[in-house]
């Protein structure tokens, strides 16, 4: 993958506002890689600058699982101290919190 595609998909997630989240399928779409949510994942795991990660879940409103615990607590604190909640599943409910960027307020 080139870096240009990983750069593509910094700069949407650079766009989250705080307090949001955005999904992985949501970030490829917005970076013009539909389909590709994976690839946003892979792009997350390689980053080497100061993104917003923690404000990137899957589809279902989760935290995904990670081999590293340590990384999935920071990003549920890190969401917490933004004002994001998880209900009892630890689920985010994505109608209150999902970043509605442009494309989608034009769908």
């Amino acid at each position: 993958m080139t870096s240009e595609t990983y750069d593509r998909i910094y700069e949407v997630i650079e766009q989250i506002p705080e307090g949001n989240v955005a999904t992985y399928g949501q970030i490829a779409r917005l970076a013009g890689l539909g389909g590709h949510a994976r690839l946003v994942g892979y792009a997350l795991h390689a980053c080497d600058r100061p993104v917003p990660w923690h404000r990137v879940i899957n589809a279902r409103g989760e935290v995904s699982d990670r081999a590293d615990a340590y990384a999935e607590q920071l990003q549920h604190r890190l969401l917490a101290k933004e004002g994001v909640r998880f209900d009892e599943r630890g689920r985010i409910a994505l109608e209150q919190f999902r970043w509605e960027d442009e494309e989608a307020d034009a769908e």
